[in-house]
């Protein structure tokens, strides 16, 4: 099987409704806000929840999340992991490394990541020195922040828990009582990606996984639930993937987005009479789960 040979660029709409979609630990766990007041979801919290799709889906993911961990995964931590996956670097094979690590584990052949090996490590070192290691992986997939398509109103409530954590239990203390926030009503995220054939090359990504990290675009909230995010509260409303045909790209990925951001439609779908360029294949629309 060929590693991915053709540039992609997607674009994804998102619709939220009463719920929080990406909470700020620095401001309370408040849905993230821009300084005009636009809301946003970082593209760390989107590739999280696309590993977990991932994970559905049975593809081996290095950075798993605490509470979603693949079934008999007991590592403490990811050096752990990654020593039982694919051992240990040696001297001079820092590229072999990188070969089994992105073969082994889907999101490192997509997203990339950093291997660190601490000082004194003499695996990673080769021979004991007090230098320590860092194998960078350069992933093809790149992922941008979403942003709501207008500002939005943030809402919050005090609650109070019902368990006392603190005392002999005969009255309330302050550890009980809190605050939830949430997008008030109803809200329109966009975020933007592309897929970069030459990166592929370097990490053996092949026209499967493109197909993975499309199919799971459409599935970024099935399995997801929580009180921040309940049932129901949040869904993919379309996915546009535009495929350009060749490796180096017909357009560049800024022209694409300007030409999906100028389609996007009140309703938060695209309009595809809008979505044509001369020089373009016609992109792919799909609406989500």
């Amino acid at each position: 099987m060929k590693t991915l040979e053709h540039k992609i660029d997607f674009a994804v709409s998102l619709h939220v409704r009463n719920a929080n979609p990406n909470g700020d630990p620095l401001n309370g766990n408040r849905p993230r806000l821009t300084f005009d007041d636009h809301g946003e979801i970082t593209d760390v919290a989107i590739k999280r929840k696309m590993r977990d799709r991932l994970m559905d889906a049975k593809h081996e993911i290095f950075v798993q999340a605490d509470d979603r961990r693949a079934p008999g995964d007991t590592f403490k931590n990811l050096k752990e992991r990654a020593e039982k996956g694919v051992g240990k670097p040696e001297k001079g094979k820092q590229q072999a490394y990188i070969e089994k690590a992105c073969k082994k584990w889907f999101d490192v052949r997509a997203f990339g990541q950093v291997f660190p090996f601490k000082k004194g490590d003499q695996s990673a070192d080769g021979g004991g020195g007090d230098s320590g290691v860092s194998i960078p992986v350069r992933g093809p997939v790149s992922i941008q922040s979403a942003f709501s398509v207008k500002p939005i109103q943030v809402a919050s409530t005090q609650i109070v828990k019902g368990t006392s954590l603190e005392g002999d239990g005969e009255k309330r203390a302050s550890d009980q009582m809190g605050m939830k926030h949430r997008v008030d009503g109803d809200a329109t995220y966009v975020f933007y990606g592309s897929i970069n054939p030459q990166l592929a090359e370097r990490t053996f990504f092949m026209d499967d996984d493109a197909l993975a990290i499309k199919d799971v675009l459409l599935k970024l909230f099935e399995n997801d639930e929580s009180t921040a995010r309940p049932a129901g509260s949040m869904r993919v409303i379309e996915r546009v993937w535009w495929n350009h045909g060749t490796k180096s790209g017909k357009l560049s990925s800024f022209q694409v987005h300007d030409i999906i951001r100028a389609s996007l439609k009140p309703d938060g779908t695209f309009d595809k009479t809008k979505l044509k360029h001369k020089d373009m294949p016609d992109p792919e629309v799909d609406p989500g789960f």
